[in-house]
């Protein structure tokens, strides 16, 4: 048996009124989750603990059978995994993210966050602004490391845990009450404004239409991680694929394999085809036992807030990864399970991430139920099968 986690990053969603009171998942056609559906089972998952902020960190670890109370310490040491930093115990990693915030000529304090990914900003360019940066800001204390897209990485030596607030969650507000109390970081914030806002490769992008990437905004502290082998966990060997650093860094910390797929970006016109090949490859080709297939768009559309990119994100979920994905896997003979499942709900009337519970859709190639089916919120709830404690969630996928 086979095991097979394909997971849509802030899929799920709330009725809204441009859908006729359904969701996006609801309205998106996918004709493959749908079909699983009516041979599979459908139910709800709560993946925040109850009084944890909703971020892919916590809600990753739950579906990869984790308990965020005891494993989380963070969301950049983590990332700090994948990027191949060696923390210290004193350390503290920060998620640096380099944001868009309005050109004009009031003071940073006033200044309105517009775009938390700066037009989705290549790693290429992000790269460049980052070494900018680091020659002005960098010290013995703070360091800065490049990470991907607009997602990059710095190391406080000696640092605290202190709150911060992430970009994603006040876009179109004013940034001064967000604005961290401590002052080393406040004060590098600030000027990193002035660093790259007249950045020749920001001018260039401004003449494009892009938004700028003119300043930088540190979130997610925490301190090194300490994860189980996912072996250990399950007597699975496992494999990742993922666009994305924090989820590479989990893969790290829990010892399984990453893949890395070429244009595999994060963004809506992500490889991905090549992730799907990619885990069929190590399930039948290299002989893993488990694949988790992770997929950022949605996510990145629910923060946007375009429902219409939304849609095609998901709709792109169904076509081009899990029915290749199904395909190749039931013309191999090969039995398995597949998870499809968000791991935390990014509405797009928030464009943030809430805590509501998620819906989940778990196929076994074994079992061929017949009924009509459909994958999303509203049929999970319906069904009655709730499981509390996202974390065990895996338990339904693995189970003999």
């Amino acid at each position: 048996m086979k095991y097979i986690v394909v997971l849509g990053d802030g899929m799920a969603d709330r009725p809204m009124e441009e859908l006729n009171g359904k969701t996006p998942l609801e309205a998106a056609n996918t004709p493959v989750m749908d079909d699983m559906a009516g041979k599979g089972i459908v139910g709800l998952a709560h993946t925040i603990p109850e009084g944890m902020s909703p971020g892919s960190d916590t809600a990753n670890l739950a579906v990869l059978g984790y308990n965020p109370r005891l494993y989380y310490t963070g969301r950049s040491p983590l990332e700090a995994l994948s990027i191949g930093v060696d923390m210290k115990e004193t350390d503290v990693a920060l998620r640096c993210n380099i944001v868009t915030v309005s050109d004009d000529d009031l003071p940073y304090e006033e200044k309105t966050i517009l775009d938390h990914s700066s037009s989705e900003i290549s790693t290429e360019d992000a790269a460049v602004l980052i070494e900018a940066v680091r020659k002005e800001l960098e010290s013995d204390i703070y360091k800065f490391y490049v990470g991907t897209s607009y997602r990059h990485l710095t190391i406080w030596d000696d640092g605290s845990v202190v709150p911060l607030t992430p970009p994603h969650d006040i876009l179109g507000k004013v940034i001064g009450e967000y604005l961290p109390k401590e002052e080393a970081l406040y004060e590098m914030m600030k000027k990193s404004y002035d660093i790259l806002n007249n950045h020749p490769l920001n001018v260039a992008r401004a003449e494009k239409g892009l938004n700028k990437a003119n300043s930088l905004w540190f979130w997610g502290a925490g301190t090194k991680p300490c994860l189980t082998s996912f072996y250990e966990k399950t007597g699975k060997k496992g494999v990742m694929i993922s666009a994305v650093d924090l989820l590479k860094g989990i893969a790290v910390g829990a010892e399984m394999k990453v893949i890395e797929v070429e244009g595999a970006d994060g963004t809506l016109h992500t490889n991905y085809e090549g992730k799907a090949q990619a885990a069929v490859d190590a399930l039948l080709k290299d002989d893993y036992d488990f694949a988790y297939i992770h997929v950022e768009a949605p996510d990145e559309m629910g923060h946007q807030g375009s429902l219409e990119r939304k849609l095609k994100a998901i709709e792109f979920l169904d076509e081009r990864v899990i029915k290749v994905v199904k395909e190749q896997m039931d013309a191999s003979g090969v039995e398995y399970r597949m998870l499809v499942t968000p791991d935390h709900p990014t509405p797009i009337e928030i464009r943030t991430h809430s805590s509501d519970p998620i819906p989940f859709l778990l196929y076994d190639s074994t079992r061929q139920r017949r009924r009509i089916g459909f994958y999303n919120e509203k049929e999970a709830m319906m069904s009655g099968i709730v499981v509390e404690d996202g974390y065990e969630m895996i338990e339904k996928l693995l189970e003999d």
